[in-house]
């Protein structure tokens, strides 16, 4: 065997090895979040706190250091609206670097949240849920921001223009640690919960390719609909005209980009032929594929903020 088929055999070896040890940890890592979750589990007296400090630590370890991720907060926006307490919020501060505080409390404007998340660890009480999940889709974002680009001023609420971004909405997520079977109403996103020594992560939505996550995270509501853009996952032909070619191309396409199509499975267990999720790694693609559609949150709309505060407060 020549040099070179040494050398190549070698990186592939070390390649696979590495590969290996990749996998087991997330599936370790899986099992200790898992451990942590069961011990609050066992010991009722042990704060609420513990168990979103479990949550939270697991969310630093999947997501980019652009976002920053804050506990018991608020969200609000320049309607004045706020949100019920959250749990969980993960915003970017490199693009939308205010937190308005009252005290210890904190409140996000929504322009910067990417993600919220709901910790539970028994059945909540009725209606509780879904009165929280009204809080957040009450929130909307201002278009009224000013800022230099590359190539001019743009202003926000200019929509003679096409725009990638009109009106954004943050990634809803439940984590519980609910042994019996919890009533979860429509509208979270992701579902996150310890099931035996495993976690299991739920995406709710029937539709799961990136065309239905970018349309829905970056053109929310209704009146923009105009916007939301239909992919092109076909390569283009001269003519312009669609062929049953680039039709059967499109669809394949599409769901080979579909995020139940993220998920990492392996065999465990040499022994046994049945392959297993890696939960933890399907959920770092899937989590953070999705926020790179939104990429980064809408400028930030000062001037919405300063008539919000000047108008609420003098309102009686």
């Amino acid at each position: 065997m020549s040099k070179e088929g040494k050398s190549k055999e070698t990186a592939d070896t070390r390649g696979q090895k590495a590969i290996r040890h990749i996998v087991n940890n997330y599936a370790e890592l899986e099992a200790s979040i898992v451990s942590q979750l069961s011990f609050q589990s066992q010991h009722p007296g042990t704060s609420g706190g513990y168990r979103e400090e479990v949550w939270k630590s697991m969310f630093e370890q999947l997501i980019p250091k652009k976002f920053s991720i804050a506990r018991s907060v608020f969200i609000i926006d320049s309607a004045g609206w706020v949100s019920n307490e959250v749990d969980l919020a993960i915003y970017d501060e490199q693009y939308t670097p205010y937190i308005f505080r009252h005290g210890t409390l904190k409140y996000i404007p929504i322009e910067a949240v990417a993600v919220v998340v709901e910790c539970k660890s028994q059945n909540p009480a009725p209606g509780a849920l879904e009165d929280w999940l009204e809080g957040i889709r009450g929130l909307k974002t201002s278009q009224r921001s000013v800022a230099r680009m590359n190539h001019d001023v743009i202003f926000g609420d200019d929509l003679t223009a096409f725009r990638t971004q009109t009106s954004t909405r943050p990634l809803r997520i439940l984590c519980h640690t609910s042994e019996s079977e919890l009533k979860i109403p429509d509208g979270f996103d992701i579902i996150i919960h310890p099931k035996e020594k495993r976690l299991t992560v739920a995406l709710t939505s029937a539709l799961q390719h990136l065309e239905y996550w970018y349309n829905e995270l970056n053109h929310n509501e209704e009146k923009y609909e105009d916007y939301r853009k239909a992919f092109v996952w076909y390569k283009t032909k001269d003519s312009g005209e669609t062929s049953e070619e680039q039709a059967a191309e499109a669809q394949e396409k599409k769901k080979q980009y579909d995020l139940q199509n993220y998920r990492v499975l392996v065999n465990l267990d040499s022994k046994s032929e049945e392959k297993e999720e890696i939960s933890l790694l399907s959920l770092t693609f899937q989590l953070n594929q999705i926020l790179m559609l939104i990429n980064n949150p809408m400028l930030f709309p000062h001037k919405a903020y300063v008539d919000m505060f000047n108008e609420k407060y003098a309102a009686k």
